[in-house]
Order: C-alpha cells, then sequence, then structure tokens
C-alpha cells in the first residue's frame, strides 16, 4: 500500500475528522479543506459541490449533502435554516446569530453577545433549551 502525504492543512481536517469518528474518506478530507481552510464562512449543499468541481474533486451532490449532514451531527458545522427551500452550513460553531439579505441569499454573523433574548417562555417539564437561533432578515429600503 502506498503512503499518502499531506499538506498540513490536510493534515489539520484530517485530525478534525478523527476526533469526532468519522471516517477520513478521501472526499470528506477534500470537502473539510474546502470548509474549514478559508476561515468561518457560510455555505449551501449546492456551493460547496460548485466549489469542489471547480477544485477538480470528484463527488456527488448526494455525497456533498451526507458529508455536511455528518459534520453537523458530528459537531463540526452548524445548520442554519433560512426557510423550507434554503439551508446553509456554518462553519462558525460558536454562540452567534445571523442578518440574512434577502435579496443576495447571503449569511453575516452577528456575536451572540450582542442579542439580548427575553420573554423566553416556561419550557416543557424534562425539556431544556439547547440553543436560540435568531435571524434577522434585511430587504433593500425603498
Amino acid at each position: 500500500m502506498e503512503a499518502r502525504t499531506y499538506s498540513p492543512s490536510a493534515i489539520d481536517v484530517l485530525a478534525r475528522i478523527r476526533a469526532v469518528k468519522l471516517r477520513p474518506t478521501r472526499q470528506r478530507i477534500a470537502l473539510a479543506q474546502l470548509l474549514f481552510e478559508p476561515g468561518d464562512h457560510h455555505v449551501t449543499a449546492e456551493s460547496l459541490f460548485d466549489q469542489a468541481q471547480s477544485a477538480g474533486v470528484k463527488v456527488s451532490l448526494a455525497t456533498v449533502y451526507n458529508t455536511l449532514h455528518q459534520f453537523t451531527a458530528a459537531g463540526l458545522l452548524r445548520e442554519v435554516v433560512v426557510n423550507s427551500a434554503c439551508t446553509y452550513f456554518d462553519t462558525n460553531i460558536s454562540d452567534h446569530h445571523h442578518f440574512f439579505y434577502e435579496s443576495r441569499n447571503a449569511l453575516i454573523d452577528i456575536d451572540g453577545a450582542k442579542i439580548d433574548i427575553r420573554g423566553v417562555p416556561a419550557i416543557p417539564e424534562g425539556a431544556r433549551i439547547s440553543r436560540v437561533d435568531v435571524i434577522i432578515r434585511l430587504s433593500r429600503q425603498g
């Protein structure tokens, strides 16, 4: 078996994948490099698929969807559902919220400490709040 040589960024994503107990397949490593190398950002499955195709990564759209959902379930990504037809995956998994520019279909992070959530109703017995997501939708004036 031939030994593989990985770039430093590939070694980092390989460690991330292994840390969450996912098998580091060639496609997961390639998609993780596209997701995590440029810093925090938001992608859709389609935009990541297009980016992978441009980078010469041979991967199907179904594999991109599966990988994004596996990374989300493992805690590597955060899913942001803007509406029933538009889901983003966020590489920033810290406590934060979003502005959504409707005309550009773009998300911008808002520091979690910048929004004060008040008046949350009593939660049902046996439940706990795991996260509160605020999406402030923006449109053009005029």
